[in-house]
């Protein structure tokens, strides 16, 4: 089982690393005091997704700047975000295939959590197959395989919701029964894959919640595209009801804006308005 999480008061706000499209720790440093804020999931920095000045040099450079960590995030080579189809095909542990060398890379990706000082990582695992799918079972199989490498490390895996229903998702983590096998949930996603009501969601999965991304979105006009991400407060997700459907299950961990859409200059100013708006529906 893994160890304990940053102490952070409840609902504390912070920021996804990536989403300020920052290249080296003093950037980030100086956006999120811009931004108020100190609390951030960050990257793990590989040479695919959001790397790193610092290079091999990150952990100790972000450990030593003050900033507070809430977790890492590991992306995969080759995961193309396209279309729907497209990330079905290349996302997480999906294609047989490149199985083995997706669980490469999370060791990786497990080294530099423990490096960080962290006992989350952040992933995609890709579609889950539906129940009677014949690839189901080879499919849970390996997310088992990152499950016991997750735990030997002492890290929580955390996995991104939105691909599958809530309901799947759920029966998928109960199938694994394994400890270090958690939920990152983001409410957007759900909307942007088309995949159900975030607040139902949320008393679905309930204790397996792990940490929380926050984006807003509308579902997609199109079937088989995907929908729009929008900035906080303008999209579909019902921010009151849901953040009081986390209160409900006794989630009080910190809620992470993620943005990934615009250059890095609308997504600061995207992001410093969501914070507004979060901070008035917390503080009521």
């Amino acid at each position: 089982m893994s160890g304990s999480k940053p102490v952070l008061g409840p609902f504390t706000l912070g920021v996804c690393s990536w989403s300020l499209q920052v290249k080296n720790i003093p950037e980030l440093t100086r956006l999120l005091g811009e931004l108020g804020v100190n609390v951030v999931q960050i990257a793990c920095g590989d040479p695919h997704h959001a790397n790193w000045d610092e290079g091999e040099n990150l952990p100790g450079i972000a450990l030593g700047s003050g900033i507070v960590m809430t977790g890492a995030m590991l992306g995969f080579p080759g995961e193309d975000y396209t279309s729907p189809e497209t990330i079905k095909r290349t996302g997480g542990f999906g294609d047989p295939a490149i199985r083995a060398a997706r669980l490469d890379r999370l060791a990786w990706g497990l080294k530099r959590t423990q490096e960080l000082g962290l006992q989350d990582l952040t992933l995609h695992a890709g579609f889950l197959p539906e129940l009677h799918d014949p690839g189901r079972q080879a499919f849970l199989d390996t997310l088992a395989k990152a499950g016991q490498m997750a735990a030997v490390a002492g890290v929580t895996l955390a996995f991104e919701t939105g691909q599958e229903t809530a309901e799947l998702l759920r029966r998928t983590l109960d199938d694994l029964d394994s400890p270090n096998i958690m939920v990152n949930f983001d409410p957007a996603n759900m909307l942007l894959y088309d995949m159900g009501d975030p607040v139902e969601a949320v008393g679905i999965l309930g204790d397996r919640i792990r940490s929380v991304h926050l984006k807003d979105a509308r579902r997609p006009t199109v079937p088989g595209q995907w929908g729009q991400e929008v900035p906080l407060g303008q999209g579909q997700v019902d921010f009151p009801r849901f953040l009081a459907a986390l209160k409900g299950i006794g989630y009080s961990g910190p809620l992470v804006i993620e943005r990934e859409v615009g250059d890095q200059a609308g997504r600061v100013r995207d992001v410093a308005a969501g914070l507004g708006y979060l901070r008035s529906l917390v503080s009521e």
